[in-house]
């Protein structure tokens, strides 16, 4: 259970009766895991519906009009954003390194943002620094509801959310309740995150676990289902010293922000972070699937040969896949090195191989 120094989620009381275990992370207790374990709600949620409760996230509402202001601080097109829709970003800084990644919807009256939790501060302070009007929304709960089954689950309840596209971001009303739901998620499978007012959480959490397709997913599946993905986590796998294109996000600068296009620049780091689209990023991210049963854990350091005296990177992410059946890591190396030699990551005193992998390591779900 949490510490005195630990924030609880407001759902706490509800995930320790369905048996959770409570970890520390970014300021909070969080659910880890429940009895099923890790391995079983990973692939519960591959098979079926997982039910994350991700609260901890911040949620933050910018005024109609604060688009372009944002512009100023992401690489991405902000201006361009349709009604109801969402697009994944991320604030740079002068040096071309990510402060943070964030989701941004065009919702009504507005912008919705969603930031990580331990960046949550930073960002708010960053956010007002340069725009005014800046919300933080306090009264909702975040939940993210993930799997193949999660559009049937959520349609028995909001029958609407069958029409949503992935990042699609609408409201709509369930038992007298206003949810902002969003088809997006963080597992390489389809699903929907979900605002809800806190008084009314609970009660919408139960009525989506009284689904039997439905269980109650923690971080520790949370992490093995987005690394399968290949998706990259704020503080491992980027962060102040890794640009974006370092860190495989390049496809999110759209052209209009590209050199050439009609908005191109204007954003924190854009000369390092545009030259490096354009030449080519001293350091790449690549997928590895090690030999054998064990993993590669972030902080091995990687070798382009057995006997190979110098490393040409390191190990970012990295663990054991259920749907894979098989250890994989996420690194960041030299872009020099060749794409088809076999690495080698040094695990306690041993040089053991791992081949690189194109990403994601599984089949993305998402409905397009």
């Amino acid at each position: 259970m949490a510490g005195d120094d630990l924030k609880t989620l407001e759902l706490e009381g509800l995930h320790a009766e369905l048996g959770a275990r409570f970890v520390p992370f970014a300021g909070f207790s969080m659910p880890v895991q429940y009895p099923r374990g890790v391995m079983a709600e990973h692939l519960w949620t591959r098979e079926n519906a997982g039910l994350f409760d991700v609260s901890h996230m911040g949620q933050v509402l910018l005024p109609a009009g604060a688009a372009e202001a944002l512009e100023a601080l992401v690489p991405v097109d902000v201006l361009g954003l349709d009604d109801g829709r969402q697009r994944y970003g991320f604030f740079t800084d002068a040096a071309g390194g990510v402060l943070d990644d964030l989701m941004i919807a065009r919702v009504p009256g507005g912008l919705f943002v969603v930031v990580n939790a331990g960046c949550r501060d930073a960002d708010l302070a960053h956010l007002r620094a340069h725009i005014d009007g800046v919300v933080e929304i306090t009264d909702r709960a975040l939940l993210a509801l993930q799997g193949p089954k999660a559009e049937a689950v959520l349609a028995a309840l909001v029958p609407a959310v069958a029409h949503l596209r992935f990042m699609d971001s609408q409201r709509h009303v369930w038992a007298g309740t206003e949810l902002w739901i969003s088809r997006s998620g963080y597992t390489g499978e389809d699903g929907f995150e979900i605002s809800v007012p806190t008084s009314a959480a609970e009660t919408f959490a139960r009525a989506l676990l009284s689904d039997d397709r439905v269980a109650p997913i923690g971080l520790g599946a949370r992490d093995s289902l987005r690394l399968e993905a290949g998706l990259p986590l704020y503080g491992q796998d980027m962060d102040t010293g890794v640009s974006p294109v370092e860190a495989g996000q390049a496809w999110a600068i759209g052209k209009v922000r590209r050199r050439g296009g009609a908005r191109a620049g204007g954003f924190p780091g854009a000369a390092v972070i545009l030259d490096q689209i354009e030449h080519g990023a001293p350091r790449r991210r690549v997928g590895l699937l090690p030999d054998g049963r064990a993993p590669m854990r972030a902080g091995v350091k990687i070798y382009a040969g057995e006997d190979a005296a110098k490393p040409v990177g390191h190990v970012t992410s990295g663990g054991f896949g259920p749907t894979l059946g098989a250890p994989m890591a996420l690194a960041l190396i030299d872009a020099g090195t060749p794409p088809d030699v076999t690495l080698f990551g040094a695990v306690r005193g041993k040089r053991l191989p791992a081949a690189q992998a194109r990403l994601p390591f599984t089949q993305p779900g998402y409905k397009r």
